[in-house]
């Protein structure tokens, strides 16, 4: 058995070889049914488990191998593999956090989550051992982060106002297009013939000068046809990709051409147009506030987690299925 140790500060200097390693050497190893359990990695003084990882990969690895095949497979099978390794040292250093700091969860508050959970169809169960424990460390893990990063995280109005200035586009309104249209189904599946026929002649009168409402109460099949075929005012977005690419470009009064839909045949006027609005600041605040709270949440929770990893020793291990044709691990050093 080979081993690389590597303190997790030094470990983002080297992270592409350390993947390497994790993918070619560790993984195959762990797909290994006749393996037996071992250790895999060291946080500080606790124990990481094969048996630790394949239980945590069991759902993902299920979910995988009904939506994928082949070399993709393996190729996500790998990532995943090293993505839950790399969760169960993170999860295992935030509990660690939790102990130091004398972070504790009450049974009764454990038993109040499981019930809670039951009611809402949570297949956890009070009597099993192993759920209480998941849970209790869930709660756990949820009160560690609330010490070191809800409580610490405040948002002022200059970042407000600084968030929406640079990102004034998501606070915008689509444009808006008020619209008629001469509609012209298809009778039978061999009827688009006739129905463009029937659109061209349309178009002629438009052409000639007739007025839209009258051309559009004389040939639409729509139920708006009577009303001069108005249809309102719609946003941008809300008509079907060929629609929308006909009037993007007309102009309050301009008429497009002949557009053919999964509805029928179509010609559409531009009545009027708003151009894109920006909703007030005073108006998109709260939304604001919930977007940058969030980001200084991440943000904050990343940094600690990596002030985490800095100050920690891990020590990964690797070990080669018996197999002379697999080339041998690399001893990586710092």
């Amino acid at each position: 058995m080979r081993r690389v140790s590597l303190r997790l500060d030094q470990l983002a200097r080297c992270a592409l070889p350390f993947t390497l390693l994790v993918t070619s050497i560790w993984l195959p190893a762990f797909s290994e049914a006749r393996l037996q359990d071992r250790i895999v990695a060291i946080v500080n003084s606790e124990l990481i488990m094969l048996s630790d990882v394949k239980r945590e990969f069991e759902t993902e690895q299920e979910r995988l191998s009904r939506e994928h095949h082949g070399t993709d497979l393996a190729r996500r099978l790998k990532t995943a593999e090293y993505m839950t390794l790399t969760k169960l040292i993170e999860r295992r250093l935030q509990l660690q956090e939790a102990k130091a700091k004398k972070v504790e969860v009450s049974d009764l508050e454990v038993k109040q989550a499981l019930e809670q959970m039951k009611r809402q169809g949570s297949p956890f169960n009070i009597a099993n051992a192993n759920d209480v424990q998941t849970v209790r460390e869930q709660l756990l893990l949820m009160r560690v982060v609330d010490l070191h990063i809800r409580g610490n995280v405040t948002v002022g109005d200059s970042e407000l106002k600084r968030f929406y200035q640079e990102h004034r586009d998501r606070f915008a309104l689509p444009e808006e297009y008020q619209l008629s249209q001469i509609i012209i189904q298809s009778r039978s599946p061999d009827g688009l013939a006739e129905a463009l026929t029937k659109a061209r002649l349309a178009m002629d009168d438009l052409k000639r000068g007739q007025k839209f409402e009258e051309v559009a109460m004389q040939y639409s099949d729509g139920a708006n046809a009577l009303q001069g075929g108005r249809l309102g005012w719609v946003r941008q977005g809300e008509l079907i990709p060929a629609i929308e690419q006909a009037v993007a470009h007309l102009v309050p009064g301009g008429i497009s051409n002949i557009i053919e839909g999964p509805e029928g045949v179509q010609i559409i006027r531009m009545d009027d147009r708003k151009p894109k609005q920006f909703r007030r600041y005073e108006d998109a605040r709260r939304e604001i506030q919930e977007l940058v709270y969030r980001q200084k949440n991440d943000d904050m929770y990343e940094s600690w987690l990596a002030d985490l990893k800095n100050k920690a020793y891990i020590e990964i291990k690797f070990e080669q299925v018996a197999d002379k044709t697999q080339p041998q691990p690399v001893r990586s050093t710092p």
